[in-house]
């Protein structure tokens, strides 16, 4: 996945969601927001990174399996890069697929977080980490033996909106938005402008000048 010095996740990350779909919708973008039940586990977290995907499905093989299950689940873990963003479709509604380990793990790497359609455990440790993780459920099952991981860096798809290797990923406590690497320096500038014009606005209406006066003079609200 292609690097350059465009600071594309310290940027994003410092970006509402609100203000990157706004964005977006004016681009002729208008779904590229995660299912609503995808949440992050504190309200305070919050990422922005380029995606890493991985899949997996439901797996019930025999016990002597199990050790192959997790390695496998380890080979995915080690092969997130520095300020990526792990987003898993699992597949699954019955184990968990992230945990404080591999929160740690993350950390470590300079991972910037995690979005999981699908369960973590660990939630309170995760949270004291600080690591941000966003997740569709949580339950204490393990995801061995009940699920694998079965590839990784490929395109997949949650909730109608497509994930590709190297997309940018910003998440709030509002939600998780996909923003194509194609358009991202371009959605980058627009947003960053939206949110300058907002802050003209905050001040403005603050000061008691009406909504659509503000709205005239500024062109947003």
């Amino acid at each position: 996945m292609a690097r350059s010095a465009d600071n594309l996740p310290r940027r994003f990350g410092k970006l509402p969601t609100p203000a990157v779909t706004d964005v977006m919708d004016e681009m002729g973008l208008p779904r590229q927001t995660l299912p609503s039940t995808i949440q992050p586990l504190t309200a305070d977290m919050r990422l922005a990174g380029y995606a890493f995907t991985a899949r997996g499905r439901p797996h019930r093989g025999p016990p002597r399996e199990r050790d192959q299950t997790l390695r496998q689940f380890l080979k995915m873990l080690g092969a997130v890069p520095s300020d990526s963003v792990l987003v898993l479709a699992a597949n699954d509604n019955m184990a968990a697929h992230f945990g404080e380990l591999s929160a740690h793990w993350f950390r470590a790497r300079r991972v910037r977080g995690a979005v999981i359609d699908g369960a973590t455990r660990d939630a309170a440790a995760i949270g004291r980490l600080r690591f941000p993780t966003f997740v569709r459920y949580r339950t204490p099952q393990d995801s061995v033996p009940r699920w694998r991981v079965t590839d990784w860096g490929l395109p997949l798809t949650i909730g109608g909106v497509r994930v590709s290797l190297g997309d940018i990923i910003v998440a709030d406590v509002d939600g998780v938005v996909v923003v194509p690497r194609r358009v991202a320096h371009q959605v980058l500038i627009r947003s960053e402008k939206l949110v300058g014009a907002e802050n003209k606005v905050r001040s403005a209406v603050r000061r008691g000048m009406t909504p659509l006066q503000a709205y005239e003079k500024f062109g947003s609200f």
